[in-house]
């Protein structure tokens, strides 16, 4: 699962597999806690991180949905995802 955007301690990826099930999403990992956030929507699916951490994901989503979108098809057909920038 390549690493799309790291921040914060946050990082940031999405897995290539043309059968990854939707909605279009995108994976945070921070310590030892994962959420998966849906990247139509940019609210969380499921997570175990902290809030602030789970904030500052949802909010880098917002900014960066149209490209999230464009790595999704990517690896949706096998092919490289690109990074996004960072949260500053």
């Amino acid at each position: 699962m390549p690493t799309i955007s790291m921040f914060y301690g946050i990082i940031i990826r999405m897995f290539y597999a043309p059968d990854e099930h939707n909605p279009p999403h995108f994976h945070a990992i921070y310590q030892s806690t994962k959420a998966t956030v849906d990247i139509r929507t940019c609210e969380i699916i499921k997570s175990d991180m902290p809030n602030k951490q789970n904030k500052l994901v949802t909010a880098w989503a917002e900014l960066h949905k149209e490209e999230l979108l464009a790595n999704w098809d990517l690896a949706m057909n096998g092919e490289t995802v690109f990074e996004i920038e960072a949260l500053k």
